[in-house]
């Protein structure tokens, strides 16, 4: 029997790449195993390749206002099986860069479906199935089929698309994330249920590649876990650029059709209205693939779908971990990647911090982008705080209007008292790329004294943040 690995791992998405390689640097004997592509549905279906069409299509607005610039631009247009390839390109490139720090790190991959079957030891069979098409080809010098015996297990085996009853997808008319990546065609008309990351992501998408959109949300906010007012500004812009939201409403029923689908949405008020589109994008959130792992016969504890653990990645089953979407919200790849790290630098013995959930930033890539770290004003409120809150307008910033970008918003909130940094709101160009100063002065405790000392570089957008501290403590210059 071959040598036990120390640690193995079923699922080779962001959480279980990276925990790999770091558990290969602290010198642990480890394996990965994986069924359909390294990288997970984050590089290979969800936040690598929406940017790719989300960039595709940021370009293709440009092309479609070049007088705002001063330029003159004729017959544009676009090619959607071009960029369906580009996108596709991008995930398949830095998917053979997963397998390259595999090799360079001396990390086992393992091609298969993966149950524990006992303490200790993980069964692995051939893959039975894709996401889309026939499973892909394990990847050259991959292990199979077989009994692998581990002294640790970490389960970071992602999630998958939830399904509401009456309104499954069906991969042609239905679609969820995945299909409305690889489309055969652009639609006419489009219909997306839910307004979080991904349904905005997708509408914004659409809508600029020139879609009629419709946004239907039950609660009565879109982009429920952020802040209301920058949650509202948003609103106006995606409104403006003509896609049709509804919120407080639900789809009742999905009528199918040859070619098209007819909804019918019920709204807070008891309206009924039906609404005719060629496609549906089902968004309303995801689950965690913790079926067929064996864990049941275990004993390991789940709760609400996922997989109940104490912060640094360990459940109640001796030797047995989870990290990543499977181990609850928030599911995003780089809460995975800490939490991966975090889980194999506590088994290792090294000392640990568990997972803060309050400093992992969310970022939405639709247009306007939307970036956040920390307490809602709403949430800061309900804790019973006294609050500062500052804010600073795009309109205010000479590089933001220089490039074109003059609407948006940054926001933040501090306790009162103490000068700490409770929470950071954006919306607004490259938002995405700013927020992680704030999560930078988050995780280093900083107050408020700090950051109005701070020296931002002129012209930049990252003055904006300064501006709102200073709005914050009444001493804001700019407006």
């Amino acid at each position: 029997m071959a040598e036990p690995y120390d640690v193995l791992i079923i699922g080779g998405g962001p959480g279980g790449y990276v925990a790999a390689i770091r558990a290969a640097q602290l010198g642990f004997r480890t394996a990965v195993v994986e069924r359909e592509h390294l990288g997970g549905i984050c590089l290979n279906w969800g936040c690598i390749p929406t940017k790719a069409l989300l960039r595709s299509a940021e370009v293709f607005h440009y092309f479609q206002h070049p007088e705002a610039y001063g330029l003159t631009a004729e017959k544009v247009g676009f090619d959607m099986a071009a960029v369906v390839k580009r996108s596709r390109g991008v995930s398949s490139q830095l998917n053979g860069g997963v397998g390259f720090l595999m090799k360079k790190n001396k990390i086992d991959v393992i091609w298969g479906e993966a149950t524990i079957s006992k303490p200790g030891e993980v069964k692995v069979v051939p893959p039975k199935k894709s996401v889309l098409g026939p499973p892909a080809p394990p990847p050259k010098g991959a292990l199979g089929e077989g009994t692998y015996q581990a002294k640790n297990i970490i389960v970071s085996t992602g999630a998958r698309p939830r399904a509401l009853p009456g309104l499954e997808p069906d991969r042609k008319l239905i679609w969820t994330y995945f299909e409305a990546m690889v489309p055969d065609r652009m639609p006419k008309s489009l219909l997306v249920i839910g307004s979080g990351a991904i349904g905005i992501e997708f509408a914004s998408f659409y809508r600029t590649m020139g879609a009629e959109v419709t946004v239907v949300e039950l609660l009565p906010q879109i982009l429920p876990v952020e802040d209301e007012e920058i949650a509202a500004h948003a609103r106006k812009r995606f409104e403006k650029q003509g896609i049709r939201i509804l919120t407080g409403a639900k789809v009742a029923k999905l009528d199918k059709g040859a070619d098209d689908v007819t909804a019918t949405v019920e709204t807070s008020d008891g309206k009924t209205e039906t609404i005719k589109v060629e496609r549906v994008i089902s968004a309303v959130g995801v689950v965690g693939n913790i079926e067929n792992l064996g864990l049941e016969a275990l004993g390991v504890k789940t709760e609400r779908g996922v997989i109940v653990t104490d912060g640094v990645g360990r459940t109640n089953v001796k030797g047995v971990y989870a990290i990543g979407d499977v181990a609850g919200p928030p599911m995003l790849a780089h809460k995975a990647e800490h939490e991966g790290v975090i889980c194999v630098e506590g088994i290792k013995g090294l000392p640990v911090h568990p997972m803060d959930k309050a400093r992992i930033p969310g970022c939405t890539y639709c247009n306007p982008q939307i970036a956040s770290v920390g307490l809602t004003e709403k949430k800061a409120r309900e804790q019973g705080r006294e609050i500062r809150v500052g804010r600073f307008p795009f309109s205010g910033n000479g590089k933001a209007i220089a490039l074109g970008e003059p609407e948006g918003l940054v926001k933040t909130i501090f306790d009162a008292q103490t000068g700490q940094l409770l929470g950071a709101h954006m919306v607004g160009a490259e938002v995405t790329e700013l927020i992680q100063g704030f999560v930078i002065a988050m995780n280093l405790e900083t107050t408020e004294e700090e950051l109005i000392h701070a020296v931002f570089p002129h012209p930049t957008l990252s003055e904006m943040m300064h501006e709102s501290v200073l709005d914050a403590y009444g001493r804001v210059i700019h407006t």
